[in-house]
């Protein structure tokens, strides 16, 4: 029984440490590595962060912390289907909030393209949700891994590290998502792909 715990526990604490909202402020970990924004002055870049860490993380994970204890359920029944909408509605408005912030402030159109790519991400598990739950964190970690892929061919560098760093993330949070038994299989594997192919696009075409 104490094992289980453990795992239970263990599985909760990946979870929580990559939540769904992530993917921006990875991008832009990317981004300010390997592109020539890395030649940006260092208070510039850590405002940049600061700034959508606030709205993609802060704030939505605020937001829904108030609904969820106003409505009096715990994490594992606001994960219920039915009752994930208001939360998406709330991390939209969240990023949608950001993207208006940067493109007000005329930051690097790059950063704004990894706000919207994640913004697509939302909108499109929001729709999905609809009909059928899909794991939003493992649409996070598949939108950081195709934010690393289209950044890769646009600046020219070796993605392979990163790509594997993503690629275990990605395992331990599905695993830790059905083990906790939030999403099945199905789900969390078309979370990773849907992720990967929504900041694909979005990037691209922003």
């Amino acid at each position: 029984m104490t094992r289980e715990k453990g795992f239970i526990y263990a599985a909760r604490t990946v979870s929580l440490i990559f939540t769904p909202f992530y993917l921006p402020l990875m991008g832009l970990i990317v981004l300010f590595t390997f592109s020539y924004l890395s030649l940006l002055p260092l208070g510039y870049r850590l405002l940049v962060m600061a700034m959508v860490y606030f709205f993609t993380i802060l704030l939505p994970t605020f937001l829904i912390h108030i609904y969820r204890r106003f409505q009096g359920w715990s994490l594992l029944e606001l994960g219920q289907k039915r009752r994930r909408m208001v939360p998406y509605v709330l991390s939209i408005l969240s990023y949608a909030l950001c993207l208006w912030v940067l493109y007000s402030l005329h930051i690097y159109h790059f950063v704004s393209s990894i706000v919207f790519g994640a913004l697509v991400v939302q909108i499109v598990c929001a729709v999905i949700n609809i009909w059928w739950k899909i794991s939003t964190h493992t649409a996070a970690i598949g939108g950081v891994a195709g934010a690393l892929f289209v950044f890769a061919e646009i600046f020219g560098f070796n993605p392979v590290w990163w790509f594997c760093l993503v690629f275990l993330v990605a395992g331990l949070l599905g695993s830790a998502r059905m083990y906790l038994r939030q999403h099945t299989l199905a789900q969390v594997v078309a979370g990773f792909g849907i992720g990967f192919v929504c900041a694909t696009l979005g990037i691209i075409f922003y």
